[in-house]
């Protein structure tokens, strides 16, 4: 494999977190700060008749008790959905009003009716329990499947629960090329829902000064100029320049904390209503029940072939549940984040898809890790891999047999994305020779020899990065720009500060781009300082999600590098007595090319701003701000392998190896990109072994603490080998792709091949637990046994 050559430099932000010094929302403390409880729905779907504060507004410590109503009056707006679907009949999806504190109905478990603030936390949840709520229950809509099988009304605008029918493809295409198929291998497919479970939970404080007119909210946002902007402009209808969002440490999020939340909202608006600031931590409970949840895809899919495996076209139709509400990115997550990445790696000529997005009364879903990627992916790669069986064929060959060859980029697919790179065929025969393939059959035999069954699954998968360009998406209807800013400042001494609308929580970003900067003007890492997180020091910026940050957020600040060695050569052209044009800068120097004539980059920013020998059409100062909106996504992709041995007595499947070879482009830190690797798969494996999200036919949480969600722990995961292959971007200053949702993206699949592999079987869907494999290899091996 070849070495990327870059540095593994240790993570800068990692001292203060390893040594309890970072600061996180709930950390946080303001003068005066009054504490907020939340009453929640125990309904997933009643009329609200009355909502009786008097009690708890008597209570010892309670300032006030907010409802509905007191938002209503005060012209609060509906908390929005960023992104406006049309569906295949040309009207935009359906949105109804989403009120930060319900006003008519009740329509999940743990919607926001009420709002007590007191003295102390305790004081507030004790009030909150004397809020006397008088419901009328109705009949839940709980199921995604059966939603739109004459189940009750989540809204009355949506009496269908229809909020789109949406379609991407040419149909026509599809069906002529099924007529003349060899062979059609056909899935249904669950992708289960998931709870997003971030180590820090949400959490937030609103401050309001009266004397500037001005409010501060401090949150655990991943996303803080855009929820900036939510608040501002659809919601409290505030000037944008009077409000403040401050994103400290974010412990994780993995898209639950882009979005717009009521809390927050809530906390903002009272916080002028009280005089004081107002502080709101979730309890975990709080956490399950009211953050946005994840995937949720019910997915019946097609492949048709010829003969020889090649593949001729893709019929998929997805049932995607949004919840009760529309979340801020929610419509845009089963349709352009899902639908545009079904031709995956392969060469299909034909791909048609269909998704009909559900509200039923759940929490809302939106954006979790890989965001509407790892729900293509396992379409995909499911479906590919019961091709392969059915038609006798080894799943590497036709995986292989029908990849997009190197030669054939840039690549125009069949649902409108045009690939720009890419080495498939390089990323799988490196993995099948780490993970020695060869040798699988023999392995086989040895388990078989203890009693035990083993398997092994492929997943190669690709994911679109860094979405833009911003106006591309703005004409598929997404609300915003997906550009991205960077400012870097030389300090006067010749330290440099770097202010990023990118914001890190977890990603590793005060390193990554201090490498970029420091490389680019050949000063140690340690002398240049990121900020981000804050919409008072960063003028404007679209926040982290996608896997964006260094393909777009690097490239902004590397276009304000390249703008500060401009005007570095003008000035030292002045200062060295020479053209321009003949200043050359190379590794933190300019020198006077063919001379020994030279000035090291501190000397120029000093002279910048001590400028006593200095250009007089040149501004003081050294300090440029850039701006950079893509031509295109990135396309990162790879080639996972997972080997399992399952213990057919117990129905334990144990990962015995696995391997991940990615094509991220160019690599700044590959030790930052391992890790980033790692945690996707363990979130990967946790859906396909462990997680689920469960409602009843009520709409009550089954799995509402971790007493009944099982997250993946240290036993559960092997030691991952990873690898990668260099396919450089062609159209971002830095080469990069992306890779922070990779491991996800390619996790699921290639765990679910492997068990269906090793159990002779694929009727079994995720999470494949213990109880379930147990029932199925009891099935094959002695099918009176689980009976």
């Amino acid at each position: 494999m070849p070495d990327t050559g870059a540095p593994r430099v240790l993570r800068k932000e990692d001292h203060r977190f390893l040594t309890g010094r970072g600061h996180y929302t709930d950390d946080l403390n303001r003068p005066g700060q009054l504490y907020a409880a939340f009453v929640r729905a125990e309904n997933a779907h009643a009329k609200l008749n009355a909502v009786n504060v008097e009690a708890a507004r008597k209570a010892p410590g309670v300032v006030a008790v907010f409802t509905g109503k007191d938002m209503e009056a005060d012209g609060v707006g509906s908390l929005p959905c960023g992104w406006v679907v049309t569906d295949k009949n040309g009207s935009p999806h359906k949105a109804p009003p989403h009120w930060p504190l319900a006003r008519d109905k009740v329509r999940y478990v743990g919607d926001h009716i009420a709002v007590v603030i007191a003295e102390s936390i305790m004081q507030a949840r004790d009030a909150a329990e004397l809020v006397e709520v008088d419901v009328e229950a109705l009949d839940a809509n709980a199921n995604p499947a059966k939603a739109l099988e004459g189940a009750p009304a989540v809204h009355d605008d949506a009496a269908d629960n229809l909020c789109y029918d949406w379609e991407l493809g040419d149909k026509a295409a599809v069906d002529e090329a099924f007529a003349k198929a060899h062979h059609v291998s056909k899935m249904e497919l669950k992708n289960n829902r998931l709870i997003p479970n971030a180590i820090e939970p949400r959490a937030a404080i609103g401050e309001y000064d009266p004397g500037t007119d001005e409010y501060t909210l401090y949150s655990t946002s991943q996303n803080p100029h855009l929820l900036r902007l939510i608040l501002c402009a659809f919601v409290l209808n505030l000037p944008e320049h009077k409000v403040r969002i401050v994103a400290p440490d974010v412990g994780g999020g993995f898209g639950s904390k882009i979005f717009c939340y009521a809390e927050e909202t809530v906390c903002t608006w009272a916080a002028k209503k009280v005089g004081r600031p107002i502080k709101w931590t979730a309890g975990r409970d709080e956490s399950f029940s009211s953050d946005a949840h994840g995937r949720d895809h019910v997915t019946h899919a097609e492949l048709a072939m010829d003969q020889d495996g090649k593949f001729l076209a893709l019929k998929v139709d997805t049932i995607a549940n949004l919840g009760a509400y529309l979340s801020s990115f929610a419509t845009a997550v089963p349709t352009y984040l899902y639908g545009t990445l079904l031709a995956g790696q392969y060469k299909t000529p034909a791909v048609h898809c269909n998704v009909k997005g559900v509200f039923t009364n759940t929490a809302p879903v939106d954006a979790y890790r890989g965001a509407g990627r790892p729900e293509a992916t396992y379409v995909i790669e499911r479906l590919v891999e019961r091709a392969a069986r059915d038609m006798k064929m080894d799943p590497a060959e036709i995986r292989r047999r029908n990849f997009i060859q190197p030669n054939e980029f840039p690549y125009q697919t069949p649902v409108a994305l045009t690939y720009d790179s890419g080495q498939y065929e390089l990323a799988l025969d490196e993995a099948l020779k780490m993970i020695d393939y060869q040798g699988f059959p023999q392995r086989r035999q040895e388990s078989e020899r203890k009693g035990k069954l083993r398997g092994i699954g492929f997943s190669a998968y690709i994911e679109a990065c860094g979405i833009a360009p911003s106006k591309v998406v703005g004409s598929l209807g997404a609300g915003v720009g997906l550009w991205e800013s960077g400012q870097v400042r030389f300090n006067a001494t010749g330290s440099i500060s770097v202010f990023t609308g990118s914001h890190s929580h977890g990603q590793g970003h005060e390193t990554t781009f201090a490498q970029v900067v420091a490389e680019r003007f050949g000063v140690p890492v340690e002398n240049v300082d990121v900020v981000h997180g804050d919409t008072g020091r960063i003028a404007m910026g679209m926040g982290t999600y996608g896997s964006r940050s260094l393909a777009v957020g690097g490239s902004a600040i590397v276009r304000a590098c390249d703008k500060i060695v401009e005007k570095g050569k003008k000035i030292a052209a002045h200062m060295l007595e020479a053209s321009v044009d003949d200043i050359e800068f190379d590794a933190g120097t300019f020198r006077v090319a063919g001379t020994d004539k030279q000035k090291s980059i501190g000397e120029i920013a000093f002279a910048a701003y001590v400028p006593h020998d200095y250009p007089e059409d040149v501004e003081p100062g050294l300090d440029e701000t850039a701006f950079y909106d893509p031509a295109n996504f990135t396309y990162p992709s790879g080639v996972h392998i997972a080997e399992v041995e399952i213990d057919p007595d117990t129905g334990e499947t144990k990962i015995v190896d696995w391997v991940a070879v990615d094509d991220f482009g160019k690599v700044v830190n590959p030790m930052i990109v391992e890790g980033q690797v790692h945690g996707g798969i363990a979130q990967g494996v946790g859906q396909a072994l462990l997680e689920e999200c469960v409602y009843d036919e009520m709409g009550q949480l089954v799995t509402g603490s971790y007493q009944d969600y099982c997250m993946p722990r240290a036993d559960d995961l092997p030691s991952f080998r990873v690898a990668m292959t260099e396919t450089p971007c062609p159209h971002n200053p830095l080469g990069a792709k992306g890779c922070g949702e990779a491991g996800a993206i390619a996790a699921p699949a290639a765990l679910m091949n492997a068990v269906t592999d090793a159990l002779g079987t694929d009727e079994i869907a995720m999470p494949a637990t213990r109880e379930k494999v147990w029932r199925v290899a009891q099935a094959r091996l002695t099918p009176a046994a689980a009976e």
